[in-house]
């Protein structure tokens, strides 16, 4: 599967955040969003990976960016790792029912593994795709690098 690439048309999408609040992408139209894919909770890059977007979160909003974080994983482990790292602003959505389907769509889904990868995507105003990058399963990406795009 090969990710979003700029330029693209961003698949819309609703999914439920940690506290079960339906997220909606065209709601957001107007403002730019990060979407920080991460393959599973309660793993320690996935850890370091939401920590970093939830101390840098003012920076993102300073830039008119909404960070979000996005796993298959399901509501309830969502909320739990949310408390567990103290989140109080980022929003991690749960990408569980249907399984997978929003990595699919952003061609981010790692079926050998049976979950979606780690990736960077940026959306404009409009809901296109202004930068994307994939990431090996272990490496953090870099926020600085992705700040520098918008």
């Amino acid at each position: 599967m090969t990710l979003i690439k700029k330029g693209d048309a961003a698949p819309d999408f609703t999914l439920k955040d940690q506290h079960g609040n339906d997220i909606l992408l065209k709601d957001f139209k107007g403002r730019k969003v990060y979407l920080g894919f991460h393959p599973m909770a309660f793993t320690g890059v996935c850890v370091d990976q939401m920590r970093e977007l939830e101390r840098r979160y003012d920076e993102f909003q300073e830039k008119g960016v909404v960070p979000l974080g996005i796993s298959v994983d399901a509501v309830p482990s969502k909320n739990v790792w949310a408390e567990s790292m103290m989140l109080k602003k980022l929003a991690i959505l749960s990408d569980f029912h249907p399984f997978g389907e929003v990595s699919k769509a952003y061609g981010n889904f790692l079926d050998e593994k049976g979950f979606s990868g780690r990736a960077s995507v940026l959306i404009d105003e409009e809901g296109k795709v202004i930068w994307s990058k994939q990431y090996e399963i272990l490496e953090l990406p870099n926020i600085d690098e992705v700040l520098k795009q918008v």
